[in-house]
């Protein structure tokens, strides 16, 4: 487990941005819809903070324990380049992304809301969790949101990340068409 750096400092390392669904991309609702499929709401704003990563060059992805189609067509919308559902070891998963990546647990941000998650939050170098997380869990984490899980919470991480970053002032400029 790497030793805790302040979160402004980990958030500059960061090149690899991993979250949990339910409850981070989610409020943690799920609806049933004609007795088997699966329902979920995703903010948009979340969409443009994972958008905005993206276009910064850093890579994004999910390790969620469940799968749906509405979270497997959120994440194909999104270009989210590691896509891992139905998982019941997220430690493993995290650790053979890291491998198969060549990255170290520092130039990762994990976002997390429960127990389940303590694993990959343990070992990241930038480790966040919404303000709705469970107890432990934001004990864990470095980085707590103010917005809850599923109602901005990854775009608070994201516009975190790339401000340490220095890229959120080119982005905007790119955004806003200007020639400087």
């Amino acid at each position: 487990m790497p030793a805790r750096i302040p979160p402004l400092v980990a958030a500059r390392s960061v090149q690899l941005v991993l979250m949990d669904v339910d409850g981070v991309m989610t409020d943690g609702s799920i609806f049933f819809v004609d007795g088997r499929s699966e329902g979920r709401s995703f903010d948009a704003k979340d969409g443009v903070g994972i958008w905005l990563l993206r276009r910064a060059g850093l890579k994004t992805g999910v390790i969620s324990g469940r799968s749906s189609a509405a979270v497997r067509r959120r994440v194909k919308e999104l270009g989210m380049e590691e896509v891992h559902l139905k998982v019941r070891d997220k430690r493993k998963v995290y650790l053979e992304i890291l491998e198969r990546r060549g990255l170290s647990d520092d130039s990762v941000c994990f976002i997390g809301d429960d127990v389940v998650d303590l694993g990959v939050l343990a070992r990241v170098g930038l480790a966040a969790a919404p303000s709705d997380a469970h107890p432990v869990v934001r004990k864990t984490a470095t980085f707590i949101t103010r917005a809850p899980g599923g109602k901005g919470a990854v775009r608070e991480v994201a516009d975190f990340i790339l401000k340490a970053q220095g890229k959120m002032g080119r982005l905007l400029q790119t955004l806003r068409g200007d020639r400087r």
